[in-house]
């Protein structure tokens, strides 16, 4: 039996823990342990990769009580959400909830109670799966995500902060500080919507949706699905079908069936690669149909 295969409840490996008060102290400890080096905020998916020896690391740099890395505020660049704010804190925050009610109902989504009272949002991006909820909520709001390394800070769109299955564009010395996401429009109506094995699974697949009306028509249109290609992805093709139209059967059968084509499933342990085609036609129509209702549209 290969006991470091399983998830044993023991780290069954030795390192060093460090809990660094700064930002510039956690960016000086990657700078000096490198690729030997991983960082920690709730530790959710963390401590099981390595309980199962999916993760080997000689030191943990533990950031949860970074300060800087908690804001979650609004001013005039829009909504800051520190990447170590915790997933039930954003859950709860009123100010998220009226103000950005899409990232809200995509993270209402993310586990249980008891996982986003230690998952922070920092964490469900930073481990980059291609099937994490607040990524396509945040990739049709126009995020951002702001970045601190040893040559000083950056900014980069969410679309292009992942590159991989577990891959970002983080150096191996830069730490993700912050997520700002721009105030959502008075006229625009979103949705989320997820299919999983179970309510507490991960999304077999998962699609946000904003639009925004004018008279009977379409004025603007994103589309973002999960966990149907290497990384989450909006769906251009779609979105450009959708403007300008009004919301009928026919505009969301087109969008279903760009989606479908667009899209690249593989098959795994959740679904099978036809059956995660299938289900985003439907993910999509619904989708589609719940935000253009909650903005006073109809559709026959």
């Amino acid at each position: 039996m290969q006991i470091n295969k399983l998830n044993t409840h023991i780290v069954p490996q030795k390192f060093e823990y460090h809990a660094p008060k700064t930002l510039e102290a956690a960016v000086e400890l990657l700078s000096v342990h490198g690729g030997e080096a991983t960082l920690m905020a709730g530790g959710t998916d963390l401590l099981v990769k390595m309980k199962q020896r999916l993760v080997e690391t000689r030191h943990i740099i533990n950031i949860k009580n970074i300060e800087e890395l908690t804001r979650l505020e609004r001013d005039v660049e829009g909504f800051h959400i520190g990447a170590a704010t915790r997933l039930r804190n954003i859950e709860r925050s009123e100010l998220i909830r009226a103000n950005l009610p899409l990232l809200h109902e995509a993270v209402r989504s993310i586990g249980s109670v008891q996982i986003r009272n230690m998952a922070t949002i920092g964490g469900n991006l930073c481990n980059a799966s291609p099937a994490a909820d607040s990524a396509v909520a945040l990739l049709v709001s126009d995020a951002e995500a702001r970045i601190l390394g040893p040559d000083g800070a950056r900014t980069v769109p969410i679309e292009e902060f992942f590159i991989g299955p577990g891959q970002t564009v983080l150096g191996e010395d830069e730490v993700l500080v912050e997520v700002l996401t721009p105030p959502l429009s008075g006229n625009a109506g979103t949705s989320f919507v997820k299919v999983g094995r179970t309510s507490l699974d991960l999304a077999t697949v998962n699609i946000a949706v904003v639009l925004r009306k004018k008279g009977e028509t379409v004025a603007d249109c994103r589309i973002a699905l999960g966990a149907v290609a290497p990384t989450p992805i909006r769906v251009r093709r779609a979105e450009e079908l959708v403007r300008g139209r009004e919301m009928t059967r026919e505009t969301l059968e087109g969008a279903a069936d760009i989606v479908s084509e667009d899209i690249r499933p593989i098959t795994d342990v959740r679904a099978p690669a036809e059956y995660r085609k299938e289900v985003s036609k439907t993910l999509t129509r619904d989708a589609l149909s719940i935000a253009w209702r909650r903005i006073g549209g109809d559709t026959d």
